[in-house]
């Protein structure tokens, strides 16, 4: 746990994150009494792994007409 004033925090700002994966914690202080605690935040859930939909996509016709003439024809269609 370190301890920085808030003249300190701001100096160190563009690396608090290097400083929270070192120090864990870091008090905040104004004028010696502390204000805030910083901690670094911990994934709640680890972040699974999607499943493959290659299959799904390997189902899907494959698109003869470019999208864009698509849409072309259905705006010159309504107007």
């Amino acid at each position: 746990m370190k301890q920085l004033s808030i003249r300190e925090i701001r100096q160190d700002l563009p690396r608090i994150d290097e400083l929270l994966a070192t120090e864990g914690e870091v008090i905040v202080t104004r004028r010696g009494k502390p204000v805030a605690r910083l901690l670094p935040l911990e994934p709640a859930v680890p972040p699974r792994k999607l499943p493959s939909l290659k299959w799904l996509r390997d189902k899907i016709p494959f698109q003869e007409i470019p999208s864009e003439v698509l849409i072309r024809e259905d705006r010159d269609a309504r107007g």
